[in-house]
């Protein structure tokens, strides 16, 4: 990873710093909620007080049949059209009964559905009608109560049978529908209003199963339904912009009053669905996820309003009808004397609250990113230039490795006062003392042939003196080795003196147009002779190879590496030399061959001067300085190209690459 990258990384550190707002911010709009909360809450505790206070006519405490408004005309047909708007709030005393209630201005309505698949049907005005299948409707209006039978012998109208004497107040008679069906009947009646009573009790008898629900007993219950009155009352004590539903301990919706809406309403935002966005990915998911309260429902279910109806508080917050608002909910028990008659659920709808909080946390997100950005800024252009200076730096040590060594003054940096030029320096004071070294080695080949010459040829002239003089027979042999080892060091000194010359050649060559592939064919020619009997494969193309350079001296390097191959390579091993093309363009010459492999260590230093490897593999006889693959890398470095060696699976191979000299322009006359 790059410098700049990891500064990068640091400064994404900065990001800690609206992550700590954000913390901020929530903690603060957690405690204007809780604020709210307990505001609302207080208000219903109140209201609750102000009901009792003023002699509201609150529910009991008993369960109830609730009367819904008919959204229409109900036609008394048996069949359950007109009910099925009013079906999901169907109440069931007993399973396999389902009750409904409706009214108008003229007429209470029931509907009634039973599962019974045993029929027994009677008349309910002969004697076998209590035996039968029947449903009992008892109807109360204070004090006074009535019974009626209702059976059915056969599908259709019916009129029920009054069990007890007349009753002033209650009707005489009761019509309706008798319907069966597949699961069991359906029966629907209607009450005149006038009529109706304000208790309703409902028993339903099983002819084969008595027991069945509640051996026939009814289920008295009074009627509930949404009061004006009541609704007047919470109208005039709610407080503006809060809607208030009083339920029964079913709850039942007995009173609504109040309007939800903001008294002064704050400033649209300029950008509502960034606000919607902040509220519900960053504010809201902790303390959102009620669902809404239905509207302009008989009766409310959900959990908060069963907790409070059970005499537990809630609070809770959900989205609002319109973009960028919240609504508060809370629901109380309401209690009458110590005594929980239902609930009171109060709603509260605000727009300041979300519309402040994401203003505070849409400024701390600007001015977190806008900090961000120019630290991140800051940071990168650090990060460039302190890696421009590094990378200065490294260029200057690649090209003084490249070219030997580099004077003091070369390097960049050297004269900064901060660790990077501290680091110059150090370099400087290396590169220095590694140039000094590597010019006294480049000097010592021909600074030891110059100097070896003259004692050289002293060793030789005695050892001739020696040969006419009279020697013992025993001194020969002495003086036959001494005259070999003189030979084998003047073979030294030449190739000393040859390899400094060569060094001078390589620096005044001059570059002309050849055909590669003609110089290494010719080469590959001469050497097979000297391979023998070792195998010598070659893959020269037939098509001529431009280049540009000096032959003679890709001739020598040939040579070298030709030469080097065969010191190594076993009698019965293989040569293989290969002309190609790289897929920069440039000429690739490799030289393989079967033999030990090249040690890891070394293979950085192959190519320098008065550098060998040459150990128990290598041919025996013939002096070795470690000269010749370095003229190889001077032969390469002359052609703009470079020299590598690896180890083969069974051998070893050396690449020598090369672009070509470049071209010398001719000088124009003035």
């Amino acid at each position: 990873m790059t410098l700049r990258r990891k500064l990068l990384l640091v400064a994404l550190s900065t990001l800690a710093l609206p992550w700590a707002g954000w913390l901020y911010v929530r903690q603060m709009e957690q405690l204007l909620r809780n604020s709210q909360e307990q505001a609302l809450l207080a208000i219903a505790f109140a209201l609750d007080r102000g009901l009792v206070a003023v002699g509201a006519d609150v529910p009991a405490s008993e369960h109830g049949w609730y009367v819904q408004k008919a959204a229409q005309s109900v036609a008394l047909d048996g069949y359950g059209d007109e009910w099925t708007p009013l079906s999901p709030w169907a109440q069931q005393p007993w399973p396999g009964v389902s009750v409904q209630l409706a009214d108008d201005p003229a007429w209470l309505y029931l509907y009634m559905q039973v599962n019974d698949t045993t029929a027994s049907r009677g008349s309910a005005t002969r004697d076998n009608g209590a035996a039968a299948d029947h449903v009992m409707l008892v109807l109360q209006r204070g004090e006074q109560q009535r019974r009626y039978l209702i059976a059915g012998s056969t599908p259709g109208s019916f009129r029920a049978h009054p069990l007890d004497p007349r009753v002033h107040g209650l009707p005489d008679q009761i019509t309706g529908q008798w319907l069966e069906y597949g699961g069991g009947y359906r029966i629907e009646l209607r009450i005149p209003r006038a009529q109706a009573p304000d208790q309703l009790g409902i028993a339903v008898y099983d002819a084969e199963a008595p027991k069945r629900f509640d051996g026939g007993e009814p289920d008295i219950r009074p009627l509930l339904s949404l009061s004006p009155s009541l609704s007047n009352d919470l109208t005039q004590l709610a407080p503006s912009g809060v809607r208030v539903r009083l339920l029964s301990a079913d709850g039942w919706v007995l009173g609504e009053g109040g309007t939800m809406t903001e008294p002064h309403k704050s400033k649209p935002s300029k950008f509502p669905w960034l606000d919607s966005l902040l509220s519900d990915v960053l504010v809201i998911p902790s303390v959102q996820r009620r669902e809404h309260l239905p509207r302009d429902v008989p009766r409310l279910e959900e959990p908060d309003v069963q907790q409070a109806l059970d005499g537990r508080a809630t609070a809770g917050w959900r989205n609002g009808d319109t973009p960028g608002s919240v609504v508060l909910t809370v629901a109380v028990p309401l209690d009458v004397h110590g005594q929980n008659r239902g609930a009171l659920v109060l709603e509260q709808s605000s727009q300041a609250l979300p519309l402040l909080t994401n203003r505070a946390l849409l400024g701390l997100m600007l001015a977190s990113v806008a900090v961000l950005l120019i630290a991140g800024a800051v940071l990168f252009a650090f990060a460039t230039w302190l890696s421009l200076r590094i990378g200065r730096l490294r260029d200057a040590a690649e090209q003084a490795q490249r070219h030997d060594g580099l004077p003091l003054a070369s390097l960049p940096l050297v004269e900064d006062n901060d660790e990077l030029g501290d680091l110059a320096r150090s370099f400087s004071r290396l590169l220095d003392a590694i140039g000094t070294y590597t010019e006294y080695l480049r000097n010592l080949a021909s600074n030891l042939s110059h100097e070896l010459n003259t004692p050289l040829a002293i060793v030789k002239s005695s050892l001739d003196n020696l040969e006419h003089a009279e020697l013992p027979a025993d001194a020969q042999p002495y003086v036959s080795r001494a005259r070999d080892g003189a030979a084998r060091l003047a073979t030294i000194v030449r190739a000393m003196s040859e390899a400094s010359r060569m060094e001078r050649a390589i620096a005044s060559a001059d570059g002309e147009d050849f055909d590669l592939a003609q110089v290494v064919r010719g080469c590959a020619e001469a050497y097979k002779p000297l391979a023998a009997p070792r195998r010598l494969e070659c893959a020269i193309p037939d098509k001529p190879f431009p280049l540009h350079g000096a032959p003679e001296l890709i001739a020598q390097a040939l040579d070298k590496l030709f030469d080097n191959a065969l010191s190594y390579t076993p009698v019965e091993g293989w040569i293989r030399i290969t002309l190609g093309v790289t897929e920069d363009g440039e000429a690739r010459i490799e030289v393989a061959n079967n033999g030990p492999p090249l040690p890891e260590v070394m293979q950085g230093q192959l190519f320098d001067s008065l550098v060998t490897v040459r150990g128990s593999g290598a041919r025996a006889g013939a002096p070795h300085l470690g000269l010749g693959l370095y003229v190889v890398r001077l032969v390469a470095e002359l052609h703009q190209g470079k020299v590598s060696g690896r180890n083969l699976r069974d051998g070893v191979a050396f690449v020598m690459q090369m672009r070509g000299m470049p071209r010398k322009r001719l000088a124009r006359n003035a």
